[in-house]
């Protein structure tokens, strides 16, 4: 099995001794994505609303790397800094998404990178 490392300037570059994604031929794994804006590297302003969308997008563009959509995804994991915004961040997810949808956990944990209120992660299928 070789490891494909997935690299785009579209999506924030990794923080860590991480990969974007990993491509693993019929498998890609996408690494936790966060609301930065790729080319400040900055947290996006606004509320959970926003910093969903954000990562949202730098999942996507990711996944356009590895020639790929959010069709393809099998699994999501969400981890979130307060279960009350929950149902917002359930808006904002939905809107790039169509049926049938992805299998999903949602986590409520005590804290992100960079201070933020939500990182998601995938595992997609070719």
């Amino acid at each position: 099995m070789t490891l494909k490392k997935i690299q785009t300037d579209q999506a924030p570059q990794a923080i860590g001794p991480y990969s974007q994604a990993i491509d693993l031929g019929d498998l890609v794994f996408v690494s936790g994505q966060i609301p930065l804006d790729p080319e400040s590297m900055e947290v996006v302003t606004g509320d959970i609303t926003a910093q969903t969308e954000q990562v949202m997008k730098n999942l996507q563009a990711i996944l356009t790397e590895a020639g790929l959509t959010f069709a393809n995804v099998a699994k999501f994991t969400i981890y979130i800094t307060n279960m009350d915004d929950f149902a917002a961040i359930n808006t904002a997810y939905a809107k790039f998404l169509t049926e049938p949808y992805p299998a999903r956990a949602t986590v409520e944990v005590s804290k992100l990178p960079k201070g933020v209120n939500v990182e998601m992660d995938v595992i997609a299928k070719r």
